[in-house]
């Protein structure tokens, strides 16, 4: 049955439109209309009155992990499959009931949870994995202690991230995860803080080897998704044809342009560094060493992307204990950006990231119907996010109905 939503502010995912007159049509798992008045839906047609709420796209992800129980990234590793699946089932879960209908997962995730998701076992976000992501042999997705030695020499291959190295393996193993059913690849190509053995400046992969996964991705159809914390991992990422950079924490003002002339986009991760702060007993000294070095440039590096005018996306990146503070990086986001924008990032600019543009991210006719509906107005007050299970009154995932307190009946 089609389903129209009236008496709303309407966030598109680019404006924030003023007025309660318009109204939006749900056919399907497709927005089939949205109309400047509520006489336009048909008599027939279930109304939904939204009591004012912002009516506004569901929120995107787009560096998130599934299969992220702990900060001890390395005991990720001695899970079992099937008890990490668990834990992925509840953050996935946990997401969609925040108002995030897509995630977009940066290493871990496999084929078996977009399945489950799709066949409704798992009550989650629509997925987007990269499957296992791509590290060289001790780079930031290689999980080895240093004291770890090895006796057969076969490598390093664990729950979120695989070692590969040269061009050979590399091409191997990237149409080995799009065979495996990833829709984008992952790679790190600086250091990182959670990792045991890698320093943050150190440079990861050869041009060469880059370039040999932004071809093979293409061939595809799809893109490379990189980890980058320094300003000269960024400008190789986009030189070298990576689409999504991660993080991008020590982006300077040469290599913001840099980005922007190469068309690439950055995902910031701005809440993870305080959120890690906070969790000081949970981490070694090596780590909290690393974070030090990065955790109060995200804000200038932002800046420098603006001015340049470099499209920002809007990740998370959180594991353990942290989740549950996924729209902590919207009020983050918003103290720099502004509301509107940080909006617009995890909406819009996070589709188009995706090449979903058009599809998620926005409402319009023709797209999915991922949509939620919050009680009052985020662009004058971002926090209203701090309490989703009482300001978002509703959450539909393709047409689906998840979350509504809005009360219903004819107009």
């Amino acid at each position: 049955m089609a389903l129209g939503l009236i008496n709303f502010r309407l966030f598109d995912g680019e404006n924030l439109l003023d007025g309660f007159h318009r109204a939006v049509l749900i056919d399907g798992d497709r927005i089939a209309g949205v109309f400047d008045s509520r006489d336009a839906l048909a008599p027939n047609v279930k109304r939904v009155d939204l009591q004012g709420a912002t009516l506004m796209p569901g929120l995107i992800d787009a560096h998130f992990h599934c299969n992220s129980p702990s900060l001890d990234v390395g005991a990720i590793d001695r899970l079992h499959p099937s008890h990490l699946a668990q834990h992925a089932r509840e953050h996935l879960e946990s997401m969609l009931a925040r108002g995030f209908t897509t995630v977009r997962d940066a290493g871990g995730a496999d084929y078996g949870l977009v399945k489950a998701i799709d066949e409704g076992l798992i009550k989650g976000p629509r997925l987007f994995i990269a499957g296992r992501a791509i590290s060289q042999t001790g780079g930031h997705g290689d999980l080895r202690p240093a004291h770890e030695f090895e006796i057969c020499g076969c490598g390093y291959k664990g729950a979120l991230a695989q070692v590969v190295d040269g061009a050979n393996a590399m091409r191997r193993a990237v149409r080995d995860e799009l065979r495996k059913g990833a829709h984008q690849i992952k790679l790190f190509i600086s250091g990182g803080v959670l990792s045991p053995t890698d320093p943050i400046w150190m440079d990861q992969f050869t041009d060469h080897e880059v370039k040999v996964a932004v071809e093979e991705a293409k061939r595809w159809r799809t893109y490379v998704m990189a980890h980058s914390h320094t300003a000269a991992a960024s400008a190789r990422c986009a030189i070298n044809g990576v689409r999504s950079i991660e993080h991008g924490t020590l982006i300077d003002q040469k290599t913001a342009q840099i980005i922007a002339d190469h068309k690439a986009y950055v995902v910031p991760t701005i809440s993870v560094m305080a959120s890690i702060s906070d969790e000081v007993a949970s981490l070694p000294q090596t780590a909290l060493d690393k974070l030090a070095e990065i955790k109060d440039q995200a804000g200038e590096a932002l800046e420098h992307c603006h001015k340049a005018g470099v499209k920002l996306g809007l990740g998370t990146d959180l594991f353990g204990q942290l989740h549950g503070r996924e729209l902590d990086e919207l009020r983050e986001r918003a103290k720099i950006d502004g509301s509107l924008n940080a909006l617009r990032s995890a909406t819009s600019v996070n589709a188009e990231i995706m090449d979903k543009q058009g599809e998620l991210g926005v409402i319009k006719q023709g797209a999915l119907a991922d949509v939620i509906a919050i009680r009052g107005n985020p662009v004058e007050n971002i926090a209203l996010f701090e309490d989703p299970n009482s300001s978002i009154g509703l959450i539909m995932r393709g047409g689906q109905t998840v979350r509504d307190t809005f009360s219903s009946g004819a107009d």
